[in-house]
Parts: C-alpha cells; sequence; structure tokens
C-alpha cells in the first residue's frame, strides 16, 4: 500500500511538471516505462519488493482519473496522504480459498467471506480504512448480460429535499420519507473527540488512540448513511419500474465558489450530509439489474413552482414557503408533494416524447453526468517521454 501512494503521488508529479515544461502529457505506457528505472535507482530500490502489477493497476487508475477530469465527470487527481485511507490493487493472480484470499507475495490472508459469485475473479483490492480496519474487494466476471429495458410498468417521480429526505409519487398517492440527520446527531459525540484529539501531542501514542477515536464516528455516520440509502433505493426500485428525479447540481449547491459561500452556507453541511448524489447512483445500478430506468429531468424544470392541476406558473417561489394557493385554478399545494407529481409527469412527458427505443438505447433521457468512466485509454493523445533525475 506504501509503493502503490507513492507511486501515485510520484507519477501525478511527474504528469505535472511534463505538462508545465512540454505543453504534453504521459500515457499509461510512459508512465510505465519510468518503473523499471526508479527500481534499479538506489533512492529507490524499494520498489522492487511491491508486486509489479500492484503499480501497474495505480498508473492505471491514475490515468483513469485524468480521463475523467478531462471529461468532467470528476476533479483534478489529487495527491494521497499517508494518513487516509491506504489501499493496493491485485489485477491477477489471486485465489479464493475456504479461509480467506491468497494474494501474491503475501500469501494467504484470514478473511470472512459473506458472498461469493460463480464466474472467474478479475480483480482482488485491499483496503485499509482510517479505523485500522482491512477490507477486500473482489471483482468477478461472472458474463451476465442485463435485462432489457422495459417501460410498461409503474412510474415515480421523486423530490429530494432536507426537511423530508425524499417525497415520491406514483400517480396514486404520495409518500415522504424523513430525513435522518446522520451527521447532526453525532455533532456533539464528534465535537468532544476532536477536542481531545487536538489536545493530544503530534507524534505521541496517545494521539493516534484519539484519532482512530475520531475515524470511528466518521466511519458510524457513514455506514448509517449507506445502509439507511440501500434500503430506501431498494423499496423504490422493488415498487416500480421507472424512476423520474431531478438532475441536480450538488457541488453548486454547497457552494464551492467562494463568491457563492455566503448565500447558502447554512445549508451546504445539510445537503452534504443527505447523500443525493449516492442515492440518486444507488437507484441507477439498481434498476439497470433489473430492467428498468432512471429518467433525469433537467435542473431548472421549475418543479416547485408550477401548478400540478392546471400547469400555471408563480414567478417566485422562496425555499420558506412550504405551501401556497394556486390563483388561477384554486388548488391548494404542498410545496414538495406538487413538486413530485410535476417531476412525474415531466418524466412521462420525456418518455412519450423521446421514445421508449431512445431510452433503452441510453439516448437523450439518460443523463451522462456524475458516472464513473470504464474507458482505459490515456486521458490526452499527445505524450512526452520523461527520464527522471537521478535515475540508473
Amino acid at each position: 500500500m506504501g509503493c502503490a501512494r507513492w507511486w501515485w503521488n510520484y507519477a501525478l508529479n511527474l504528469c505535472n511538471d511534463t505538462y508545465q515544461h512540454t505543453g504534453k502529457g504521459l500515457s499509461q505506457i510512459a508512465l510505465n516505462r519510468v518503473l523499471p528505472q526508479l527500481k534499479k535507482a538506489p533512492e529507490t530500490v524499494w520498489l522492487s519488493e511491491c508486486y509489479s502489477q500492484v503499480l501497474q493497476s495505480t498508473t492505471l487508475n491514475l490515468t483513469k482519473a485524468f480521463k475523467n477530469f478531462f471529461e468532467k465527470r470528476a476533479a483534478y487527481p489529487r495527491f494521497k496522504s499517508y494518513h487516509g485511507r491506504q489501499s493496493a490493487q491485485y489485477p491477477q493472480n489471486c485465489q479464493i480459498l475456504d479461509k480467506g484470499v491468497k494474494i501474491p507475495q503475501v500469501g494467504v490472508i484470514k478473511a470472512s467471506i459473506h458472498r461469493l459469485f460463480e464466474g472467474q475473479l478479475k480483480t482482488v483490492t485491499i483496503t485499509k480504512t482510517a479505523t485500522g480496519k482491512y477490507y477486500a474487494s473482489l471483482l468477478f466476471d461472472t458474463k451476465q448480460e442485463k435485462p432489457l429495458v422495459v417501460v410498461t410498468g409503474k412510474v415515480v417521480g421523486i423530490d429530494l429535499g432536507l426537511k423530508d429526505f425524499c417525497i415520491t409519487h406514483d400517480g396514486e398517492k404520495t409518500s415522504k420519507y424523513a430525513n435522518p440527520k446522520h451527521l447532526k446527531k453525532q455533532e456533539r459525540n464528534l465535537a468532544r473527540k476532536q477536542a481531545k484529539l487536538s489536545r493530544k501531542k503530534k507524534g505521541s501514542k496517545s494521539r493516534e488512540r484519539a484519532r482512530k477515536l475520531v475515524a470511528r464516528v466518521h466511519e458510524r455516520i457513514s455506514n448509517a448513511r449507506q445502509d439507511f440509502l440501500h434500503k430506501l433505493s431498494r423499496k423504490i426500485v422493488n415498487d416500480n419500474q421507472v424512476v423520474v428525479v431531478e438532475n441536480l447540481q450538488i457541488k453548486g449547491m454547497v457552494c464551492a465558489s467562494p463568491m457563492l459561500r455566503k448565500r447558502n452556507h447554512n445549508l451546504a453541511k445539510a445537503i452534504s450530509d443527505v447523500g443525493w448524489g449516492i442515492f440518486v447512483n444507488f437507484l441507477d445500478y439498481k434498476l439497470q439489474d433489473k430492467g428498468g430506468l432512471l429518467v433525469e429531468i433537467e435542473r431548472f424544470f421549475p418543479s416547485s413552482k408550477t401548478c400540478s392541476s392546471c400547469l400555471y406558473q408563480m414567478s417566485a417561489m422562496p425555499l420558506d414557503m412550504r405551501e401556497w394557493t394556486c390563483p388561477s385554478c384554486g388548488t391548494h399545494h404542498d410545496r414538495d408533494e406538487n413538486a413530485s407529481k410535476n417531476i412525474r409527469a415531466e418524466g412521462i412527458r420525456q418518455l412519450s416524447v423521446l421514445g421508449t427505443r431512445t431510452a433503452a438505447e441510453g439516448g437523450d433521457v439518460r443523463s451522462k453526468g456524475g458516472r464513473k468512466s470504464v474507458l482505459r485509454h490515456s486521458p490526452v493523445n499527445s505524450e512526452a517521454y520523461a527520464v527522471p533525475k537521478g535515475s540508473a
């Protein structure tokens, strides 16, 4: 894990320096050519002790990160810290035994394997969390074909919020799911443990113990959030065939720009804690496994300001207005319930206009934003080969 982290940082720094001097990037092949020289250099001869496929997998992950950045799916790759989460990826020569996992150069590691798949084992990723726990992520090639998309079923519209996590409408009834507020429940406990950590001397054993206590609180919050999102997304997918949501710009809502931070500072923590993006990702892959469809409507669609009965649109709708009466038809609306009805209606309209064939083929109904890239190519066509200083 240490070698993989060091090589990631070294390769990222090499890419940055090469681009600054030549204006060109480094491909996966060019980066891998640097590894034999580093293994022979006296300062970095310890890299030869690491399994070669681990370092090459790190190079592949770095080029993927650049690819996602250039296609605007992710932020620019960052340097990895020794004090954060650690991982090492083994792309081949791994085996699953009765009592554990066998990986090259390490041997058999005892593990509690809760589920196995029928297929070829492709990759094993060993991860160490901030709390000192080790996990193995097993990637199998099951050769399982995804079912065809079928849209002849129930359609549900989902309005995501903060007071209530989400409000759903399936054409017959409206359901509200409360926001569990995982971070707020642990804020006092987290602040107390962080205060103890700040008083410890850096580099001491007591500081390391205090750091693990803080990490456990963060881990508990993350596990609770994931559990809630998995259960709710599974319930919605099981009950519906088509799910319609808004394509929210969550990064902009938490005020990444310093100029906007004053406007939305009070909601930034709540928006980050609620996990809308993770929830939509969970809905997406579970619907794909089922043969369902996720429809994302435009984020600027006026779902809250439009009357679901007569389609009259209000000129303004501040956040503190939770209920309103339509001046055209006189219908009294709950803000979030009305939004979920409009979102569902807009999703059905998109399906009727674009057609189920377009949706099934991955047309304009499905948004491309926020999804992981499966491409293994270099992020740039041009490359420059550089030899690090002091190499043998």
